[in-house]
């Protein structure tokens, strides 16, 4: 059997293309002014392809907009994935994903407002930031290193706390972003079951860099 999807002939690179375009233009917009009233019209000439090329990949704006919205959540998922992969305690990955998510407001901007005004209903969802976050308690709940009972109940406490964390870098871009988030992750590890002296200690290790 073929370990790989076969390379997509020219009119499937195309439809590729054209289908993220208007994701593209469609997180924009979102990251913009969080308007979703937008025409398709002005969708399409933002994403600079034809009218009729929208229902060839979306049957309404609501599908589309909930597409830029997953699209965003998973480059957000796969940065913080790249950078802490080298982390094996669950408890300092927690952290350095809340330290990292301070940073990417000046890094990610769109990503971040993004983030901000849709991340909510998102804490739960099946693809995105959740099944990482939901993913990284598990495994920390199974090695003894956090002693909540259920996962799900710590996803939601965690979720809560990221998304404001985010709504506070982004709304007062005076403030210290990496000791807020080094005592919001502080405070999450603690509610996890971490000792508060060691809490402290993981979330002021050395991050890596987002580059």
């Amino acid at each position: 059997m073929p370990t790989s999807a076969p390379p997509m002939n020219r009119f499937e690179r195309r439809r590729a293309e054209t289908r993220q375009a208007l994701v593209r233009a469609a997180r924009q917009i979102l990251a913009e002014t969080g308007d979703t009233s937008a025409s398709i019209q002005m969708i399409a000439d933002r994403a600079d392809v034809g009218f009729g090329s929208f229902y060839n990949h979306f049957e309404s704006k609501t599908d589309l907009f909930d597409a830029a919205v997953t699209d965003a959540l998973e480059e957000f998922g796969q940065v913080i994935d790249e950078r802490t992969a080298w982390i094996e305690d669950s408890a300092e990955l927690v952290a350095a994903s809340f330290r990292l998510t301070a940073q990417m407001a000046d890094s990610h901007p769109e990503l971040m407002r993004i983030l901000r005004d849709r991340g909510l209903a998102q804490i739960h969802s099946d693809r995105g930031l959740a099944p990482r976050a939901l993913r990284d308690l598990e495994r920390g709940i199974a090695a003894g290193r956090f002693d909540c009972i259920d996962p799900t109940t710590a996803l939601s406490a965690m979720g809560g706390t990221l998304l404001a964390l985010v709504a506070l870098r982004l709304d007062r871009p005076d403030l210290d972003g990496e000791e807020a988030a080094s005592d919001l992750a502080e405070m999450v590890l603690r509610m996890l079951g971490v000792p508060p002296d060691d809490a402290h200690q993981v979330t002021r290790r050395p991050l890596p860099d987002l580059g």
